[in-house]
């Protein structure tokens, strides 16, 4: 299974908010952004610091999805 951020990018677009200004209210490195949008593995406390962030639940930003 591999991870998708999708959802986290399409919340981004409804709520208005920039990825640079997810950064900054999450209190994450731009990196670690970068590395969301290259479906790259991160910590559990970065997804927590977004859903805190975000208002919303883990399953709002990512889901597993089959690889190819």
């Amino acid at each position: 299974m591999a991870v998708s951020y999708k959802k986290l990018w399409k919340l981004l677009i409804d709520k208005d908010i920039k990825k640079k200004d997810l950064s900054t209210q999450a209190g994450i490195s731009p990196a670690t952004i970068t590395k969301m949008g290259k479906g790259g593995h991160v910590t559990t406390e970065v997804l927590l610091k977004i859903c805190t962030a975000l208002d919303c639940q883990i399953d709002d930003i990512m889901e597993l999805v089959p690889e190819r």
